[in-house]
């Protein structure tokens, strides 16, 4: 089904209905838990001049060190931006952005969810007339007061300048300056919004919070995510993707098609591990205690945040209030 927005003329959207992949049988018909009721948003952000490095990537630019990994392509008449760092870093950011596309403004930024790390660059690109462009849910998080377990304290809304101004709910693609970009919403993946975007010319994902080549990236499970929704998410993924395609993580070093698929593999046999543990009666911490995935620890590091985490997600799907 399409849906119909205001974008200039420099920008061309389309979106189409989506056909959603559950998997695994276990994975169809559980449902997540919603929303929490939803001291500043971009508390704990360090002051300071953030130094910013950039890299070629397909054609792409690729920027680190604003908080998180950010994306940026020139249009016509404007810069494109996926995700905007933490607030501190926005001058430098931005700066970045526009040596980086030959631009002198940007004209979208699109945020892949609404956690603080890809949202600091919302309100001065507001501010300027840019378009802001993310999932609905992201939409009623960033006007909400919303608690975390992933964040101390609460996150108050952004100003409305930071506000999207651009909300989609089905996948689509869009065409920024003659290249076309495939987005879709993976559902209660990372957060309840989150948007991967595709460069089918170029080969490209960025895939958001969903996956990481490092760490064991957690899961927002106050506020719409759980482990059903993530392992969903790596199979769509996994067959979006080609062996070589270059896969941009929210934050860390780049994934290819293939280490995305490897991912989708090991949190199936992890979430197959769950149900079992589920049938015997365990809580978190015996998930925790009995570690199951101790092999990958030298790669990604600790799991038990990890674990503790995906396990009390699959108890409040299953078991809801």
């Amino acid at each position: 089904m399409s849906r119909s927005i205001r974008i200039p003329d420099s920008i061309s959207l389309s979106g189409s209905r989506r056909r959603f992949l559950c998997g695994s049988a276990q994975l169809a018909g559980f449902a997540a838990l919603g929303g929490a009721l939803l001291p500043a948003r971009h508390a704990g952000a360090q002051a300071g001049a953030a130094t910013i490095t950039a890299n070629e990537l397909n054609g792409l630019t690729l920027l680190a060190g604003a908080g998180c990994n950010v994306l940026c392509t020139p249009g016509d008449d404007s810069a494109l931006m996926i995700d905007g760092g933490l607030a501190a870093n926005t001058d430098a950011l931005l700066a970045a952005v526009l040596a980086a596309t030959g631009q002198d403004r940007v004209g979208m930024l699109i945020n892949t969810h609404w956690h603080p790390e890809q949202t600091g660059a919302n309100e001065p690109v507001g501010s300027a007339g840019g378009l802001i462009f993310a999932h609905e849910k992201t939409g009623l998080y960033l006007g909400s007061a919303v608690r975390s377990t992933l964040f101390d304290g609460v996150l108050e809304p952004l100003p409305e300048a930071g506000q999207p101004t651009e909300l989609v709910r089905e996948d689509g693609s869009l065409e920024f300056g003659g290249t076309r970009i495939d987005y879709g919403h993976l559902p209660q993946a990372h957060t309840d919004g989150d948007l991967y975007l595709h460069f089918p010319e170029r080969d490209v994902l960025a895939a958001g919070g969903v996956v990481a080549a490092d760490r064991w990236p957690l899961l927002d499970y106050l506020n719409g995510a759980w482990y059903g929704g993530r392992v969903r998410a790596l199979q769509w993924l996994a067959e979006l993707v080609s062996p070589a395609t270059r896969v941009v993580p929210a934050d860390g070093p780049l994934l290819d098609g293939r280490t995305v698929v490897r991912l989708r593999d090991i949190y199936l046999e992890l979430f197959e591990t769950m149900i079992g543990y589920m049938n015997l009666g365990y809580g978190a911490e015996d998930a925790v205690r009995e570690n199951p995935l101790r092999q990958y620890e030298a790669e990604f590091g600790n799991a038990s945040a990890f674990l503790d985490g995906a396990y009390r997600s699959m108890m409040i799907a299953y078991v809801p209030e």
